[in-house]
């Protein structure tokens, strides 16, 4: 890897749609907080979508100067999901796991 390759990480759960507004208030103040204050984060954001059956999947996105940036936020183990107090209220599906990759354009 080289030092102008970027790391895109990104996370995906689903909440019922009548929380949404409020899940997504709180993962600004926690997790996407988190991840803009980590040093090596490039930027952060989050993605929405009514999935028309009562729940909305939500996808947070980042990108990170280096894998190493990364391990800043999520510790040695950065393909686990990192978790907050509150998201077993809110989530009804989720991605244990996240995803990783290398920004070529």
């Amino acid at each position: 890897m080289t030092a102008e390759q970027v790391i895109v990480r990104m996370w995906r759960g689903t909440v019922r749609s009548e929380d949404a507004d409020e899940y997504i208030a709180y993962i600004e103040r926690t997790g996407m907080r988190e991840y803009r204050e980590t040093p090596g984060n490039l930027d952060a954001w989050m993605l929405t979508r009514d999935l028309g059956d009562g729940t909305t999947e939500i996808i947070t996105v980042s990108r990170w100067q280096s894998l190493d940036a990364i391990r800043g936020f999520a510790g040695a183990d950065i393909e686990t999901a990192v978790y907050y107090p509150e998201d077993d209220r809110f989530l009804v599906e989720r991605d244990e796991t996240v995803r990783h990759w290398t920004q070529v354009s």
